[in-house]
């Protein structure tokens, strides 16, 4: 398939709000063939991150809007704008290929259309973007609802988040401590002529300087290491883990976290690994498989604990709950498209249902971290202030103050230039049973 081709019906489908959230490109760039799938990747992830920058020019560009039933017009269209403004790329190769990708969607009609104002952009484009770069949403290439979110909740840092947001992300790596040790690690990577940073706040993180192909780590497939974002890294060491303890990593999937947890602690009692969908949990287990760790998986929802608990409380907990994932938009830039604000106040109620349900599970004396991969205060610190309040057994414990923005419940990590993704952290510990509920050891 034409790697061009390829992206504009990805994008289609996500622009024609066919797509499950952080999907759809992904599934398709999978069913590409990998000579074209570099190609691909950045036509698709490209064209998503830079989206409304982009669709205000072909708005100014056009005559009238595409019809529904021609979004992957409309994408193919984007991608030629995306490679004239973003990319290396010749500009009569980018006219020339995207123009005809037209054939394959059996729409000719469109090849003159393309043709025409890809050609006006090419001569106009630059004018029209200083004019419409008066818009903070063609500015700052963010949907006008997050870009209005992000400066009424983060004032000082919304343009910053949205530069990072617009940034490659960085590749980071997790040392399997079982096996080796960072410092060690950070010498094999260099000996190997891979370029590499100790994280600033992950004990286990390295930073690449640049991307590279996993299989070129050493020891990567006997599990000496993994690819995982240093924010992400910070929670299995804030659940203060230690031996003997039963330990529930709930929402787990592709089980990241589940793995650290094991890897830090390797007397644990028991880890149990909990997420929706059972084929999610495929991946959690080729995780486990790789570093030679083992976990209960169990396929079910969360709140559902009727349906999965056995009744033994947990000592620890980790819920890393369903969210926006406004935090990690570099790596997933399609959440551009496919998010809404409508879509962030039901995030916040299942929040609390799942801090609710899981909070049964919990053993007095326990602790319960939350985390999500959000930077909206709407689905962290309110979400928290509103358990405190409703939940008489439940207290905050304070988290180390080297990392994040201290809120008034929890920790923020806002994403980072050639840092950490955006993150949020809040750590609860049970002091007395629900009345009516049971009590835990």
């Amino acid at each position: 398939m034409n790697p061009r081709l390829a992206a504009a019906r990805a994008l289609g489908v996500v622009l024609a709000g066919k797509a499950s959230l952080g999907s759809s490109l992904p599934e398709v760039l999978g069913k590409v063939e990998a000579r074209d799938r570099a190609l691909t990747q950045d036509l698709a992830f490209g064209t998503a991150r830079w989206q409304p920058r982009l669709a205000g020019l072909a708005e100014r560009l056009l005559q009238k809007p595409f019809k529904a039933a021609d979004r992957d017009v409309e994408a193919l269209l984007l991608i030629g704008l995306y490679q004239l403004f973003h990319t290396r790329i010749p500009p009569h190769a980018a006219l020339g290929e995207t123009v005809g990708c037209v054939d394959k969607l059996k729409k000719p009609w469109a090849k003159g259309l393309l043709n025409a104002v890809l050609r006006k952009a090419q001569r106009e484009g630059e004018a029209l973007f200083a004019e419409l770069e008066r818009d903070p949403v063609i500015r700052f290439a963010h949907p006008r609802w997050l870009q209005k979110a992000l400066k009424a909740h983060w004032p000082a840092h919304w343009e910053a988040i949205c530069q990072a947001n617009n940034a490659h992300p960085p590749m980071m790596l997790r040392v399997n401590r079982r096996q080796a040790n960072r410092n060690a690690y950070l010498a094999e990577l260099q000996a190997a002529g891979i370029t590499a940073h100790p994280c600033a706040f992950s004990e286990d993180g390295i930073r690449l300087e640049a991307a590279c192909d996993v299989h070129q780590l050493p020891g990567f497939a006997e599990g000496r290491v993994s690819v995982q974002d240093e924010a992400a890294q910070l929670a299995a060491g804030l659940l203060d883990l230690a031996p003997g303890q039963r330990v529930l990593d709930a929402c787990c999937a592709p089980g990241g976290k589940t793995c650290h947890i094991l890897e830090r602690e390797p007397a644990l009692a028991d880890v149990v690994a909990l997420d929706l969908e059972p084929k999610r949990l495929q991946r959690v287990q080729e995780n486990l498989d790789r570093l030679q760790l083992d976990a209960s998986l169990i396929a079910a929802d969360a709140r559902a604990t009727g349906a999965w608990w056995d009744g033994r409380h947990f000592d620890r907990i980790l819920l890393d709950a369903p969210c926006s994932a406004t935090g990690v938009i570099r790596r997933h830039p399609d959440i551009k498209l496919t998010r809404q604000a409508d879509d962030i106040p039901p995030l916040a109620t299942l929040q609390g249902e799942m801090l609710d349900a899981l909070w049964l599970t919990l053993a007095v004396g326990g602790v319960l971290l939350y985390a999500t991969c959000s930077v909206l205060p709407t689905e962290n610190r309110e979400v928290i202030e509103a358990f405190l309040n409703r939940t008489p057994g439940a207290r905050e414990l304070d988290l180390p103050t080297g990392f994040g923005v201290e809120q008034p419940h929890g920790r923020q990590l806002l994403p980072q230039q050639s840092g950490h993704d955006g993150f949020y952290y809040a750590k609860l510990i049970k002091i007395a049973a629900q009345p009516g509920g049971r009590t835990g050891r």
